[in-house]
């Protein structure tokens, strides 16, 4: 039996001026799943991940999480419930003027109280899991590569301990060796701390390697959710072309070859 979903998009409708992104959407994400949200450009998936986390007010519709209707909670209550979430936003958009550990420590900080000294030492821990040397902690954004920016991003949306984590695009611009480790992290912390994680990406690699369920975004809603092998036998176009262009067949057949083995 599926899980319950920790996410549920009713009717979802975003416009902007006169242009509609999405129209009667329906979306649900179920706890402990890895969702792969994909679609062509311009088909919203990153204005549907900011409608989620309260960062975009859609033009109607519902959006529940946790079971609450976030539209519908007092400031207060939806900070609380905002507080389960945790945010890695494409680019990372750390902050270039603090080092790694103040990014980190701020939401220690602003929404759990702790002291300066407290909140960058549980960064400290953070960074750790989230793959990143203690070395790195004093270094400023521009000093770091692609890879450890998205781990050092990662560990501040793992900070206050969220329940469900939204991901941006995680892997854009990764160097394959590099976004393949960053997928198997994902993995990881998902099974050691039961996160929900909504992924929004183009990364078939990802797609094939760690999420249990893909939605795809076409037309203003969501066209088909399910596994991936459900998902690409659907007859739109845009996701025969996706799912069974070059790329595509590419990362099944390395999906179905198994890990590479380890050189010696």
């Amino acid at each position: 039996m599926p899980a319950a979903p920790v996410i549920q998009v009713r009717d979802l409708v975003n416009r902007f001026g006169n242009q509609a992104v999405h129209e009667h959407l329906d979306l649900d994400v179920r706890r402990g799943e890895i969702l792969g949200v994909v679609g062509g450009s311009g088909t919203g998936k990153s204005v549907l991940l900011r409608s989620i986390v309260g960062l975009r007010r859609p033009t109607s519709g519902r959006v529940h999480v946790f079971g609450q209707d976030l539209l519908s909670l007092s400031p207060e209550q939806r900070s609380l419930v905002e507080r389960r979430f945790g945010v890695l936003f494409q680019n990372g958009a750390l902050f270039s003027s603090l080092d790694i550990v103040e990014n980190v420590a701020m939401p220690l900080i602003e929404h759990a109280g702790l002291s300066r000294t407290e909140a960058q030492q549980l960064a400290g821990v953070k960074l750790a899991l989230a793959g990143l040397p203690a070395s790195a902690e004093t270094k400023s954004p521009a000093e770091l590569s692609g890879g450890m920016v998205k781990r050092a991003a990662l560990a501040r949306a793992l900070a206050l301990d969220p329940e469900i984590l939204f991901l941006d695009e995680p892997t854009a611009g990764l160097d394959p060796i590099s976004a393949s480790a960053f997928d198997q992290l994902i993995l990881t912390l998902r099974d050691a701390l039961g996160l929900t994680v909504f992924l929004v990406t183009h990364d078939l690699d990802t797609l094939y390697t760690i999420c249990d369920r893909v939605a795809v975004l076409s037309q203003k809603k969501v066209l088909v959710a399910g596994p991936l092998d459900v998902v690409a036998q659907n007859p739109d176009p845009w996701v025969q072309s996706y799912f069974h262009g070059p790329r595509g067949r590419a990362a099944e057949e390395a999906h179905d070859a198994g890990p590479s083995p380890e050189v010696t």
